[in-house]
């Protein structure tokens, strides 16, 4: 979280630690949140796994209903992406990601999440790392 929080600002702009803690627990509490509300309508519909729609409807009933639309467009953009990097790893290797490519990709993810956040669209390029301690 706190790497999301220094990139997401501009570069000029501190933050001071107590904040970044702050933050933190006000995610976490929120993810709480949601969590036990989808717990929930999932338990009033007999089912024990909870779905996705069940998450979408715990933001309408707790009042974060004008997010669902943007809620779903992440989780459709994240179900292409999880289908194109379990199928690309599969066929094209038939092995599992190193752990620099997995690395890779989960940059990749969080500069395209950043960017969709931001109304930005991405192409899908690989970012540009950091040089690792091994090199």
């Amino acid at each position: 979280m706190t790497k999301i929080i220094k990139e997401m600002l501009p570069p000029d702009v501190r933050v001071a630690r107590d904040t970044q803690d702050l933050l933190i627990e006000c995610c976490v509490e929120f993810i709480n949140l949601i969590s036990s509300e989808s717990n929930e309508v999932c338990g009033r519909e007999d089912k024990r796994t909870i779905a996705p729609e069940h998450v979408l409807k715990a933001l309408e009933v707790l009042g974060f209903g004008h997010y669902i639309e943007e809620v779903y467009a992440a989780y459709e953009q994240h179900k292409l992406e999880t289908v194109d990097t379990v199928r690309g790893v599969k066929c094209t290797t038939g092995a599992e990601m190193t752990e620099e490519e997995a690395l890779a990709a989960q940059q990749r993810m969080f500069a395209e999440a950043r960017a969709r956040m931001n109304g930005v669209a991405t192409a899908s390029k690989p970012p540009e790392t950091e040089p690792s301690l091994n090199s």
